[in-house]
Order: structure tokens, then sequence, then C-alpha cells
């Protein structure tokens, strides 16, 4: 029972540390930014440039915005436009898509510091760009087609640009920070119920089993075996986690930069536990549709992982 009451209190405390001092920071200033680009008209602009193509993939113009700030912020970033899509008539098989797309792609926390000790950053961007394209075109046309694409015919952000625009800039930042806040708080409970299965399931030894089990199959794909640490921390305890456990088996010379770029299409994603969790927060109708995008997410980063191992 003590060691049971340890695990929930560093659960929560974890959970707590990064809501509080990652992904809040994050989102207030995205949202802000956001509430204010979306109140000028820029938003909609974008979007209706860059529809015709996203919406082949199914993913509406607004995805260019999630796409950016995934690559160029956080896992956390594209949380704004998804809260967005949840109130503007989006329709749930495109929020699916959209989903989908980030779980594919490669988010900038975790990439920008590999990047540091050798990752290949175009590479990364390429194989990012077409597997989370991939993985949307799939969700739309395969696993999202039960949702629907019930939804507004309007452009969304030309309807919430037209109620907000008499707004000040100063005040359209303050309600975008206090949607972000509210967003952060609805994700703590799911947040730390995450975390606190991985430290289950790390103290239990399941960790250890698996990496026992995968061992044979990496040295069938060239990975090596301690390889499995990254990826089963990656997958159980999110980007994070597995960013710094990387980082210290290059520092220590257990894997090579070589070996970073063959494992960093299947590495550098959020879905994962923590990153799935934090995303579905958005609201009801992204938690409604995670089925379908988890599942074109994986053949979104399959196709990744096998382009890195082609490409390296």
């Amino acid at each position: 029972m003590e060691e049971f009451i340890k695990i929930v209190m560093l659960s929560g405390r974890t959970a707590l540390e990064l809501a509080l001092y990652v992904l809040l920071p994050v989102l207030v200033i995205m949202m802000a930014l956001m509430k204010v680009v979306e109140a000028r008209g820029i938003l909609a602009l974008i979007a209706r440039m860059l529809q015709p193509v996203l919406r082949i993939f199914g993913v509406p113009g607004a995805g260019a915005f999630a796409i950016v700030q995934l690559l160029f912020v956080s896992f956390a970033a594209p949380l704004a436009t998804l809260a967005i899509m949840e109130k503007d008539g989006t329709s749930r098989r495109r929020i699916a898509a959209t989903l989908a797309m980030i779980f594919t792609m490669s988010q900038a926390n975790v990439v920008f510091p590999l990047v540091a000790v050798g990752l290949n950053l175009g590479v990364i961007m390429l194989t990012s760009l077409v597997g989370g394209l991939i993985a949307a075109a799939l969700t739309y046309y395969l696993f999202a087609r039960s949702a629907g694409d019930e939804g507004c015919s309007v452009e969304p952000f030309v309807v919430a640009a037209d109620k907000q625009r008499k707004s000040t800039t100063l005040n359209l930042m303050i309600i975008g920070g206090q949607e972000a806040v509210q967003v952060i708080l609805g994700a703590i409970p799911i947040l730390i119920l995450a975390i606190f299965l991985v430290n289950v399931l790390k103290s239990t030894g399941a960790i250890a089993l698996v990496e026992t089990a995968l061992s044979p199959l990496f040295a069938m794909i060239g990975f090596p075996a301690v390889a499995v640490l990254p990826l089963a921390t990656k997958y159980l305890a999110g980007g994070t986690a597995m960013m710094g456990v990387t980082l210290n088996l290059l520092k220590e010379g257990a894997i090579t930069t070589l070996e970073l770029n063959r494992m960093a299409g299947f590495l550098t994603n959020p879905c994962d536990l923590v990153g799935v969790a934090v995303l579905i927060s958005a609201g009801a109708r992204s938690a409604s549709v995670v089925r379908p995008a988890i599942a074109g997410a994986a053949a979104g980063i399959l196709i990744r992982g096998i382009l890195h191992l082609m490409l390296f």
C-alpha cells in the first residue's frame, strides 16, 4: 500500500508539473494569438488559400495552423486549433482526419533538441508531411466514414471573425488565455491517470518484459537492442520522457546518430498516452473520434518509419 501511495503522489506531481509549467504557458500564448488572428480574419484568409489542397486529404483549411504549431512550437500547441474546430462547426469526420495528421507528425519540443545531436531536420519535416497527410486521408476516407460530414457550410472562421471583429486585441488575448486555462484544467485528470498507468507498468516490470519480447524483432530491422527503452518510454510516458532517455543513450554511446535517424520515424510523434490525452481534451467531439484517428495515425507512423529505414 505504501508503494501504491508513492506512485499516486508521484503521478499527480508529474502531471501537475507538465500541465502547469509546460502545457499552460504554451497554450495560453497560442490560444491568445489564435483568437486575435481569428477575429481579424487572418485565419479565414489562410484557411481559404490552403483549403483546396488540404480538403483532398480530409483536413479543413485550419489544419494548416495545426501543422505549423506542431512542427515549430510543441505537441500541445495544436490544441488551440482543435479547440476552435470544436466550436466552429467543423465536422467530426474532418476533426478525426486532423487528429490523425497531428498524431503522425513530429513535434517541435522533441525534434529540435534532438537536431542538436544529429537528427536530420529536413528528412523529419518531409516524412512528417508525407505521413501526416496519408494518415489524414486514410482516416477521412476509410476509418472515420461513419463519423459523418455534418457541419456548417459557411467558412467557420469568417463567422467567428464577424462576431469578434469589434473587440480590442487585448480583450481577445485575455479571452483566448482564459479558454486555454479551462482546457488545461480539464486535461489534468486524464494526464494524472495516463502517467499513473505508466508508473504502474514500470514498477511491476511490464516495461522490462516488453524490452525482452521486442529485442529479436529489433535485431531483424537493424535497431540496437537498447532502442527498446526509448520506444517503450515514448509510447508509455510521452515524447519528452523519450527525448531525455535518448539524449542519455547518445551521450553514453549506446546508440549512434545514424541509428537515431533510423528510429526517428517511429519515435517523433505525439501518438502516445500523454499526447493523446492532452490533444483530445480539446472537447467532446475530438474525444469521440479518437479511435479512427489513432487507426489512421498508426498507418501514417508505419509509413514514416519505413521511409526512415529506407533513407538511412
